[in-house]
């Protein structure tokens, strides 16, 4: 009998002083997440996903056509986990917590944590939950970031790992955007308030610049284009961006936005290890590079990066009208690139680089 996809959140807290890359300490933390099916008696079927920015830990909910019965990752099989990583709203420690033995909130207060920091907490839940060896890592952007730095810090852990629509450290380019959408919430007149209603206007605008860059040309010319007769008062794509940066304003704080958008930025697999082709020959896990041909904030070119310096990796590239947002969207395509990855053991780290482009689905 198949058992059923819900799943409800957990909290792992650790009341030990945690050190950061900064230097800072937090006095503890603690992590929210999902698990769904079981670990089996040979503790070989964990599967790890990795949500994006602002996403939660119930992957069944924003990946469902990848996660549940039925599915590629399906419970009745797999014990996949999903964790909501730190500093976001979705229960993890972040912004809109309380500081330790206090009632205050943390706010503005709130550290700043690297993708490493985040893999760091991650280890400790993973010893937790009594998981040594995990058979697949998958995530995309933010997502993929923390499972590449994961695979390079301990690489015995992950036996396959597919990172999709991500790269090796954060460009210049995102990192401007990054910082556009930050100027964005900071010159929101509410932004210095104590308060977690503080900079919210700024980040619906921030969200409105996030989303040029999750999309792409095509897709704003299929689905937001204009219709005869044109008027001259009221666009479509216009009315199309306000409505996206009201609606993740009902879910989200911009303080959540502004620290994890500064965790993207401090992504690079080589700091500290000379640099980060070198890192990336560290990751013995099996690896299925995935891109997105219409990716403008995660082009391919950092895709080819990390399958080239990966030992083995197999690259393959999908079409998409989605832009960035197709790792999210394609569910079909990749789905069908990992069955093929994960049935196919002849990849050899001496044979080129391969790169697939398949039709939208």
């Amino acid at each position: 009998m198949k058992r059923s996809i819900m799943s409800e959140q957990q909290l792992f807290v650790y009341n030990t002083p945690f050190q950061l890359e900064s230097g800072q300490k937090l006095a503890g933390f603690h992590l929210a997440y999902h698990t769904y099916g079981r670990l089996n008696e040979q503790r070989n079927n964990v599967v790890w996903v990795f949500h994006a920015l602002t996403a939660n830990s119930d992957a069944a909910s924003w990946w469902p056509g990848l996660v549940g019965t039925g599915k590629l990752f399906d419970p009745s099989t797999h014990y996949i986990v999903c964790v909501n990583m730190p500093g976001s709203c979705y229960g993890s420690v972040g912004p809109l917590e309380k500081k330790p033995a206090s009632e205050e909130l943390y706010l503005h207060d709130f550290p700043e944590l690297t993708i490493r920091d985040m893999v760091h907490m991650y280890q400790v839940l993973r010893q937790y939950l009594g998981i040594g060896k995990i058979y697949m890592g998958i995530g995309g952007s933010m997502g993929g970031q923390q499972l590449l730095e994961w695979a390079i810090e301990e690489p015995g852990t992950f036996e396959h790992i597919v990172p999709i629509a991500t790269n090796a450290w954060h460009s210049a380019w995102g990192k401007a955007f990054n910082a556009s959408q930050r100027w964005a919430i900071e010159s929101d007149t509410t932004w210095r308030n104590e308060h977690p209603e503080a900079g919210m206007q700024g980040m619906k605008v921030a969200r409105s610049m996030a989303l040029l860059s999750y999309r792409h040309y095509q897709t704003y010319d299929l689905f937001q284009n204009d219709e005869a007769p044109f008027g001259t008062a009221e666009y479509k794509a216009g009315s199309y961006q306000r409505y996206q940066g009201e609606k993740l304003a009902k879910r989200f704080n911009a303080f959540s936005y502004h620290r994890l958008s500064s965790s993207m930025d401090s992504h690079h697999v080589g700091r500290g290890r000379f640099d980060a082709a070198i890192a990336l020959q560290r990751i013995t896990a099996r690896t299925l590079v995935i891109g997105i041909e219409t990716d403008i904030l995660f082009p391919l070119s950092e895709q080819e990066y990390l399958a080239k310096h990966i030992p083995g990796a197999r690259f393959s590239v999908i079409h998409s009208l989605y832009g960035h947002d197709g790792f999210l969207l394609e569910f079909e395509v990749i789905e069908k690139e990992i069955v093929h990855f994960l049935n196919n053991k002849s990849f050899r780290s001496d044979l080129p680089v391969q790169r697939d482009y398949l039709p939208h689905s």
